[in-house]
């Protein structure tokens, strides 16, 4: 089940940033989030049986984040760290327990336009709405934190079979797939955390910010584009440290 999961999560990240990268250098594609991604994936052929796999990789993805976070089969332990990743793992599957309703919904043709969102921000208004926004920027900042942390640790790679890290060119796969995938993540959650603390600190709480619009922000910088094809592509090599983990990581203690 877990690892049905990374699959869907790979998938979900290699083609965000493969079309993020076209985009970049205006080259087709487009700046895309996990919501655009499954609105792409209905377009191409056979896109029911393909939205009908990547919503069950969802459902299975969810599970095991509820699991890791109320069971602990990895044996993480109970002290201060592991009770903040556990509850990081509790909030990804709140996520994708959501990715993977919203691909029912668009199996259905019942999915709302990416791009509305005026709806859900009349419901988080006020100041009700500014502490929600606090909230999640701090916990964003957090996850954002701790992509950084492994990079500098270099713990992503306690989880892989002994097997999978001795052998010199797998290893090295892995930890360079895993430290650039990890750096793009940590950029991208790290500017989404900005937008969701500023926007409290504004009391501006009218829109929500996504992907997409951290994808906007590094394109309007300076070199945008070149920064834009960096980040793009370090979303794809976490793909491929994502799929690296389907087929050599521990799910277990």
């Amino acid at each position: 089940m877990a690892r049905m999961g990374y699959v869907a999560k790979g998938t979900v990240y290699a083609i965000t940033g493969v079309l993020t990268f076209l985009a970049a250098f205006n080259l087709g594609g487009q700046k895309t989030g996990k919501f655009q991604v499954i609105e792409f994936l209905e377009k191409q052929p056979f896109g029911k049986a393909l939205l009908i796999l990547i919503g069950l990789g969802f459902l299975c993805y969810s599970t095991w984040r509820f699991i890791q976070a109320i069971q602990d089969p990895e044996g993480d332990g109970k002290n201060a760290q592991a009770k903040i990743e556990r509850t990081g793992f509790f909030a990804s599957g709140v996520i994708y327990l959501i990715l993977a309703a919203y691909t029912v919904l668009q199996l259905f043709n019942l999915g709302s336009p990416s791009g509305g969102n005026g709806q859900n921000s009349a419901l988080i208004s006020g100041k009700i709405g500014v502490c929600i926004f606090g909230i999640i920027g701090l916990g964003v900042a957090i996850a954002s934190y701790y992509q950084f942390k492994k990079v500098y640790s270099g713990e992503f790679l306690n989880k892989f079979e002994n097997r999978s890290i001795s052998e010199k060119t797998r290893r090295t796969t892995i930890k360079n797939t895993g430290n650039l995938g990890l750096i793009a993540r940590g950029t991208i959650l790290a500017i989404i955390s900005y937008f969701f603390v500023h926007a409290a600190i504004a009391s501006n709480t009218s829109e929500i910010k996504k992907t997409s619009d951290a994808f906007s922000f590094i394109q309007d910088s300076s070199y945008g584009s070149w920064l834009l094809g960096m980040v793009a592509a370090g979303l794809v090599c976490y793909a491929i440290y994502v799929f690296m983990m389907v087929r050599y990581r521990q799910f277990q203690d």
